[in-house]
């Protein structure tokens, strides 16, 4: 199909029935993400999904496509997003590792929270102003998820992989640069479709704005976030973009992430273990598991941050680990004895 005028996601989907209420629900969340997106609203109807080549009529019956079948379902076994974090630098050691099946804009959607979910969560102080920001940019990390569904190739029972380790994050897709597109033209904007249905779609839910924009906004978020340029690798019929960590300071008092600042006592904490405080203040006899359950990460991940947070001096454990509890330091009466 690789140069073909009509793509695989445009062919008839064989064996897979139309269903209203699939075909309802995707028209409403087309226009939720056109709403979240800010663009005009209108209704979203059966002819607009055929006009879009997402359903087809043949003979006075309606026929799903290929796209249809990934817009509603995991019909596919290869339309899954494989997310993980790692220990260090390599894959040798897993701290988390989720697998998001279903439609392909929720797959998406869940792929980006993961990301955002285990990467820190800093702060700038603007005056007396403080402004929470990512280490990363989502961004860019919307990007290179979008991206990575919205070019990969369909003929490949691969999956698309996100993962997470202490340097960067990395988004590798099947399918290397399409129709004979080289490298220099894709860093100068040129874009080559090889999923229109797919890419049409995306363009209709403010998933995708101009073609071929994908690459330069990573890099220019990159580069406003003050990180090394993204690294683009195609290999072994494959596409892999890389997304360095910095490790820098987040605030203007030149603190790193995670420590306490001389000046001011802000102490920061990621998301994950925004939520690890927030449940033992709930309840302070949460096991690990309990907690991993609740926020939805692996054991691993709840006891690395666990550590990280008795480390700062915030979490202290009291008694046995079948009987004791947790005790929670005020982060704010913690802050200023750091100060003293």
């Amino acid at each position: 199909m690789e140069g073909a005028r009509i793509s695989w996601d445009e062919l008839t989907c064989v064996g897979y029935p139309v269903s209203e209420e699939k075909t309802e629900k995707l028209c409403r969340d087309i226009e939720s993400f056109r709403k979240k997106a800010g663009m005009a609203e209108h209704s979203v109807k059966l002819e607009q999904l055929i006009n879009w080549k997402i359903l087809k009529q043949s003979e006075g019956q309606m026929m799903a496509t290929n796209a249809y079948a990934l817009l509603t379902s995991d019909y596919f076994p290869f339309s899954k997003t494989q997310c993980a974090v790692f220990k260090g630098t390599d894959r040798a050691v897993f701290l988390d590792k989720r697998e998001f099946i279903g439609s392909i804009y929720t797959q998406i959607e869940s792929a980006i929270d993961f990301v955002l979910r285990n990467i820190r969560l800093g702060a700038t102080i603007d005056g007396l102003v403080r402004k929470e920001k990512y280490e990363l940019p989502p961004e860019a990390i919307r990007e290179m998820i979008i991206n990575a569904h919205c070019h990969r190739n369909l003929l490949d029972e691969s999956c698309i992989q996100v993962a997470i380790y202490d340097n960067r994050l990395e988004v590798t897709s099947p399918g290397g640069l399409y129709n004979g597109l080289t490298y220099e033209e894709v860093m100068n904007g040129h874009s080559k479709i090889r999923n229109k249905a797919i890419a049409n779609i995306f363009s209709q839910m403010g998933l995708v704005e101009a073609w071929g924009s994908g690459i330069k906004r990573i890099l220019n978020a990159a580069k406003e976030y003050g990180l090394p340029e993204p690294k683009f690798q195609e290999f072994d019929n494959m596409f892999r973009v890389e997304l360095f960590r910095n490790f820098l300071p987040m605030t203007s008092e030149n603190k790193h992430i995670g420590e306490t600042s001389e000046k001011h006592g802000i102490v920061e904490l990621n998301s994950t273990q925004q939520e690890i405080v927030k449940l033992l203040l709930e309840n302070n006899q949460l096991s690990a598991a309990k907690l991993a359950e609740k926020i939805g990460v692996a054991s691993r991940n709840i006891e690395s941050n666990i550590k990280k947070l008795k480390e700062l001096g915030i979490l202290i454990r009291h008694g046995s680990p079948k009987n004791g509890y947790w005790e929670v330091i005020d982060c704010g009466k913690k802050n200023n004895e750091d100060t003293e």
